[in-house]
């Protein structure tokens, strides 16, 4: 706990730090292993699990996700099941960032103005 704001509710000692709540930091951290997925981090032998679909004709970034196919169900499709819906409704300017600390940026953006 940090000194001095014992007093003040969860919601105010957040914004008094600074910090997302601790939904959007689980958010955030499943959509930096989604990029990290993408851009080829985490490369083993077959199709990961997400592949991108790009396209002109979707209203939000033009980018949608789509969840890859395993050999064997071992849970491993939680985090595709977390990380799509919310991809989808995430700018363009922060899907179509060039490297991560600018796509951290640009997301910790769109978190901030996300209610």
């Amino acid at each position: 706990m940090v000194r001095g704001l014992e007093h003040l509710s969860y919601r105010e000692r957040l914004r008094e730090l600074g910090l997302f709540s601790l939904d959007k930091r689980r958010l955030r951290g499943d959509l930096l292993a989604a990029l990290q997925y993408l851009k080829g981090a985490y490369k083993e032998d077959g199709e990961g699990p997400f592949t991108r679909a790009c396209s002109d004709r979707t209203r939000d970034n033009g980018s949608k996700l789509k969840e890859g196919r395993f050999r064997l169900y071992v849970r491993k499709k939680i985090l595709t099941l977390k990380v799509v819906r919310p991809w989808i409704r995430l700018p363009r300017a922060v899907v179509d960032a060039s490297c991560l600390a600018v796509f951290k940026a640009r997301l910790d953006g769109a978190l901030s103005n996300l209610v």
